[in-house]
């Protein structure tokens, strides 16, 4: 076979070599032991939990390593692939604050010296690549319909070996120059084969920074490189874009395991050194009392939007996933309150190697801490961008009450220990809306929640009362003290202890009595600290509300 002539039949309008591209994408000069790491999903969907998991991972590697992150976008499967799918990936990256160096922004724009970043706009790159290997006789179109490759493989299904296109199944392995120039002017479609080393039993043996040595068969299919489309398959693609983008740290789900054979026999016939790889367990969820994967199905927590739907805030979700990637990173976190959770450094020996186990109650413990941490400034303006899109009423009000609003998120948050009311934003309007006249007022319209073992006759009588001695003025102790005061003069006991000697001598508690003060104001038995809410309320608001007719 004259391979040169077969390349040229073949694919005669690349005239570019592989030695052309490996001067257009010079060797990166980086510091000893950077990384060069890679996000590449293909746009066939919506961002899911565990490729922003393996993102998380690439970018922190790299990162830390003062290396560079790149984001890739590997669109050769043009019937599978999801309008808006690329904006979404690029968007949540940036909201959980995996920040890429290199690649795509958007569906027409990217950055970076080593693209283009879409396999789509580098058919040409990998045309060079493939006729390289034909020429070097590691390579050959196949003719086969799928038909054929259907009646092959149930044959060697009824023979119980092992299926596909290798050794004497391979028809068009060894074709001659004349047999490939009568199908091409037939006009028959073909794709072009990897011709794999003659079966040997050979095994790879590669060093896996998760999981350890791993060992396993020699691949011995001629796969295909390049479709009938002309277009490449994943594995061919995803190794010469690999080397010529520098990438030094492939991260990636174990998923991906049984094929390490393929690719890292592709990088071998291309002459090339392979990157190393990090195979991620995957993430599990405990159902009853067995560990299962998380499902599309069954669990919308594997979705993105789901996220942020519910309002977590995008650090807490970063701040989990840490916390899913080393087990370390909790006592790290103690050591290091003040510090954000990419201060920490990950490292893949420290990983599970049979799968992190999601839990809900983790990250909303997560949550808690990071929204308590929070400034008000920071929260009005993170809740006010989840409420545009989501409750876009009561986005408007707090927009109109800026200030009020701040305060209200202002409550309890510069104490030693800041009160941890918000899980996420979705909880927020339930502890606040009673500070609104409006919401205050829809609450109360069937009834209020005072407690019911005391009279709406002494209730009024309390609040009556403790209008008379009301002093906006007064800070904290000096309000308690007068509440006090108000309380034992109106015959309720200042302890449950004074109360349980002579229940019979006393109306109630002073509990009690901040209780009816605490409904009148927010028709809630519970609330953020009341002195604090009383004077972010103000005294017009808080006399009004005191006043009102209690039936």
């Amino acid at each position: 076979m004259d391979y040169l002539k077969l390349a040229d039949l073949l694919l005669p309008t690349i005239h570019e070599t592989p030695e052309y591209y490996r001067d257009l994408y010079p060797k990166r000069h980086l510091k000893p032991n950077t990384m060069v790491t890679r996000y590449a999903p293909s746009p066939t969907g919506f961002q899911h939990l565990g490729g922003v998991f393996a993102a998380l991972i690439s970018e922190r590697l790299a990162h830390q390593s003062q290396g560079i992150f790149y984001f890739r976008v590997e669109d050769t499967d043009k019937k599978r692939e999801v309008v808006g799918a690329i904006e979404d990936c690029t968007n949540t990256l940036r909201d959980f604050g995996i920040n890429f160096d290199e690649g795509v922004i958007d569906s027409t724009t990217e950055k970076g010296a080593y693209g283009p970043y879409k396999q789509s706009d580098r058919i040409n790159i990998y045309h060079a690549f493939v006729k390289s290997l034909i020429k070097k006789g590691l390579a050959y179109p196949c003719f086969c319909t799928e038909e054929a490759l259907d009646e092959t493989r149930k044959i060697q299904q009824e023979l119980k070996i092992n299926t596909g296109y290798h050794g004497k199944w391979a028809v068009h392995r060894n074709s001659t120059i004349e047999e490939v120039n009568e199908e091409l002017a037939k006009g028959t479609p073909y794709v072009i084969r990897l011709r794999s080393p003659e079966e040997s039993g050979r095994r790879v043996v590669c060093n896996d920074l998760i999981k350890g040595t791993i060992s396993m068969p020699e691949n011995d299919q001629d796969i295909v490189i390049l479709k009938t489309n002309g277009i490449p398959t994943y594995h061919f693609a995803h190794a010469v874009d690999d080397y010529l983008m520098g990438t030094t740290h492939v991260i990636r789900g174990e998923e991906w395991l049984s094929s390490l054979p393929i690719h890292l026999q592709l990088f071998e016939m291309l002459g090339f050194t392979a990157p190393q790889y990090a195979h991620i367990p995957t993430i599990m969820k405990m159902d009853g009392t067995s560990k299962r994967k998380l499902s599309k199905r069954k669990d919308p927590e594997i979705s993105m939007s789901f996220y942020k739907s519910q309002g977590y805030p995008f650090i807490s979700v970063t701040e989990y996933l840490v916390n899913l990637i080393n087990s370390e990173f909790q006592e790290w976190r103690y050591a290091n309150e003040n510090e954000p959770c990419t201060s920490f450094n990950i490292t893949l020996e420290n990983m599970s190697k049979s799968g992190a186990l999601f839990d809900i109650l983790k990250l909303n413990d997560i949550s808690k801490n990071v929204i308590a941490n929070m400034s008000a400034d920071t929260v009005y303006g993170l809740y006010l961008d989840w409420a545009k899109n989501y409750d876009t009423a009561f986005a408007n009000e707090l927009i109109e009450h800026e200030d009020y609003a701040k305060n209200i998120f202002n409550i309890e948050r510069e104490n030693d220990k800041p009160r941890k009311d918000f899980v996420k934003w979705l909880d927020v309007k339930e502890h606040i809306e009673y500070f609104f006249d409006d919401l205050y007022k829809n609450s109360i319209i069937d009834s209020y929640n005072f407690p019911t073992h005391i009279p709406m006759d002494e209730v009024r009588r309390v609040l009556t009362s403790y209008i008379d001695v009301y002093d906006y003025s007064h800070d904290n102790d000096t309000w308690f003290a007068t509440l006090k005061e108000l309380s034992l003069e109106l015959g309720y006991a200042k302890n449950a202890k004074t109360y349980k000697k002579n229940p019979d001598l006393f109306k109630g508690l002073l509990s009690d009595v901040a209780t009816i003060v605490r409904v009148a104001l927010t028709n809630r038995t519970q609330t953020q600290d009341l002195h604090e809410v009383m004077q972010v309320m103000g005294e017009k608001r808080v006399i009004e509300r005191l006043s009102q007719n209690f039936n």
